[in-house]
């Protein structure tokens, strides 16, 4: 039901005070005619009174009375008289509300009358019977309104104005977007998470129960990481420390050989990201992260993060099975090695170092994760259960 409000019109305004000073002023010649009104009302009940004290004094069997002083038969008592309740509905700002609805109900009101207010919001029920009664004054847009009062008999009741308050504005908004939008906001969140605020920790997810990447998500997490500027600092850092120590003494020294080293360390970082992080992970439709438990017995976390290394979830069943991408992706990164070392530093010894130090390397981080770097964390998720279980 629309409830327009009407603007302000004095025109209307001047028509209802009009109305109303009708019914409270020349009302009195009306209602004594009719011999209703409370005003005009003694003047019956006075010549009744009369006539009842006639009729008792009349003696017994006297034509026309009753040895009773009851009334006779066909006369109604004041008590039972109708009366008029009227009023009318406006808003806060006091504009006139067009076409809410006004329900009567009370103890003598069965069954209850409803009706609308009027051009002007003027409402008015006639031949209500007198006792307690309650309105209820409902529009759309609008708070419910209440009044309770007590209509004596003949009376012409005048409700104070019922302002319409504006319902209060409850929007519940549910985002029901698709699985690869829901993991696009989950890996968005992700790439805010750093440790003391400035080492990217992007391969944690902290909510209890993730939605599954997909390959799109996989490689921006993987390229994110891999330009990250603390990860090139790390890189730039690990080049320096294998150039002091002469390790892969076939690159040289100096600048060039401090470039050499770089470019080796950061191919190990750009395969190992992609290779087991996004194409193997997309491929074989399994999670690349970690998922953090945070709750538990302390042999309980430590089993979960040492198995990590070697179990993942999948994407389709969310079950854990064997980390086909981590695993395969050590050793494939291992082997990529062999385009750029020396030489002379190649061989199964490279190989098999390299790929199980980057299965190792994943262990030692997944535990420092469970146990260190929550607390740390920027931007992580509340703890909330269920936890993971691998």
């Amino acid at each position: 039901m629309a409830v327009p409000a009407a603007t302000k019109n004095s025109g209307k305004l001047s028509s209802y005070s009009s109305l109303r000073g009708l019914m409270l002023g020349a009302g009195a010649s009306v209602y004594l005619s009719f011999g209703v009104l409370v005003f005009g009302s003694t003047i019956p009940a006075l010549e009744q009174s009369q006539q009842s004290s006639t009729m008792q004094r009349a003696e017994p069997g006297a034509p026309g009375t009753h040895s009773t002083g009851a009334p006779s038969p066909g006369q109604q008592p004041d008590r039972q008289s109708p009366g008029i309740i009227s009023g009318i509905v406006t808003d806060k700002a006091g504009d006139l509300a067009v076409g809410a609805k006004v329900q009567l109900t009370g103890e003598a009101q069965t069954p209850s009358q409803e009706l609308m207010s009027g051009d002007n919001g003027e409402f008015s029920f006639t031949n209500v019977p007198p006792g307690p009664f309650h309105l209820t004054i409902t529009a759309r847009g609008f708070d419910t309104q209440q009044f309770s009062g007590e209509l004596n008999p003949g009376q012409a009741y005048l409700v104070p104005a019922i302002k319409l308050a504006l319902a209060a504005a409850v929007t519940e908004v549910k985002v029901r977007g698709s699985a690869e939008e829901v993991a696009e906001a989950e890996v968005k969140q992700e790439l805010q998470q750093r440790v003391f605020g400035f080492i990217p920790n992007f391969y944690v997810a902290y909510s209890p129960d993730p939605p599954p990447l997909f390959p799109k998500q996989k490689f921006e997490l993987a390229w994110r990481s891999v330009i990250d500027p603390v990860t090139l600092l790390g890189v730039g850092f690990l080049a320096g420390v294998e150039q002091a120590s002469d390790r892969f003494g076939g690159y040289g020294q100096g600048a060039a050989g401090y470039g050499r080293r770089f470019g080796a360390a950061y191919g190990d970082v750009i395969a190992g990201t992609f290779i087991g992080s996004a194409i193997l992970p997309s491929l074989l439709h399994q999670d690349p992260r970690y998922f953090y438990l945070g709750t538990g017995s302390t042999k309980s976390r430590l089993m979960h993060a040492l198995v990590s290394s070697v179990v993942a979830r999948n994407d389709n069943t969310k079950q854990w099975e064997p980390n086909y991408s981590g695993i395969i992706g050590s050793f494939a990164a291992g082997a990529v090695t062999y385009a750029y070392y020396p030489a002379s530093d190649r061989g199964a010894g490279l190989f098999v170092e390299n790929s199980l130090i980057g299965i190792g390397a994943t262990s030692v981080a997944d535990i420092i994760q469970e146990f260190v770097l929550r607390r740390f964390t920027s931007h992580v998720p509340p703890q909330t259960n269920p936890p993971h279980h691998p």
